[in-house]
């Protein structure tokens, strides 16, 4: 698929993968549409890219949580461009605490912005992705075949967006349209920073060793890639792969490795 003077739609693009994917896309040269609720640094995000790229770049202040929001994220697209060819549903935040703890405020919260803020975005996206034969892309995890200690709002959004797109894919088998659901393992970011704690409030820093994980940048690179040849699933790194290959096979095996893995965070949340 060249990409050249296409339309792209990315939710969550002011950080983190979104914001990789934008600088990946506009390489690409692709013309952007870029969502986030960070609308000073969005904006700044669409400048930067325009004159690095020469494309055409526009900023819209999302809140995916909000059905209204997508509805106007997705008609500023229309009205600026014409039509979309490729939507990343990348929006998301996450979540740490075990769910004895938990406030499920906490649990709403992260499936209103993880689930509803991919099919809401997809719902008014979707005809004139249709029309022009275009893609979809469900930024999900890992999370999404495993479920994580610690993470079960965060985990359930994700099977359910993986659900949900899976779904799609199936009921437009023969229309043309492209389905991709990528699966990062752990990525250097800051959503492990701003995650939810049991009260809701936000964690502040990483649980995890950041250092040793995948940059949002060779994410998106192969994000990028697979929307380029039409990829169905794309589990991204080798870490991921192993998960879900013991996950189908070996189940309890993987349960008790899990569980291992996770007693190793800081402060951790199992013993």
């Amino acid at each position: 698929m060249d990409l050249k003077g296409k339309t792209v739609l990315i939710t969550g693009a002011s950080s983190g993968i979104g914001e990789a994917c934008a600088r990946r896309f506009a390489g690409a040269g692709a013309n952007l549409v870029l969502g986030a609720r960070q609308y000073v640094r969005l904006c700044g995000l669409a400048d930067q890219l325009e004159k690095a790229h020469g494309i055409q770049a526009v900023a819209v202040q999302t809140d995916v949580s909000r059905e209204e929001d997508c509805r106007l994220f997705v008609e500023q697209a229309r009205s600026t461009f014409g039509g979309i060819d490729v939507l990343v549903n990348n929006a998301g935040i996450s979540m740490r605490a075990l769910f004895q703890d938990l406030d499920l405020a906490v649990l709403h919260q992260v499936m209103n912005v993880n689930f509803w803020g991919a099919v809401y975005c997809t719902k008014y996206a979707l005809p004139s992705l249709v029309a022009r034969r275009g893609s979809v892309v469900g930024v999900s995890s890992i999370a999404g075949y495993k479920g994580l200690p610690g993470r079960t709002g965060y985990s359930a959004s994700k099977f359910a967006m993986q659900g949900f797109m899976e779904s799609l894919r199936i009921e437009h088998l023969h229309t043309g349209l492209h389905v991709m659901v990528a699966c990062p393992g752990f990525t250097a970011s800051n959503i492990r920073n701003t995650a939810l704690v049991a009260d809701g409030s936000l964690q502040g820093s990483s649980s995890m060793e950041e250092g040793r994980m995948m940059t949002a940048d060779e994410v998106a690179g192969l994000i990028l890639r697979g929307v380029r040849q039409r990829r169905r699933d794309l589990i991204i790194t080798g870490q991921g792969r192993l998960t879900v290959f013991m996950s189908r096979f070996f189940p309890k095996l993987t349960d008790r490795l899990v569980y291992k893995h996770f007693t190793k965070e800081k402060d951790p949340l199992i013993k």
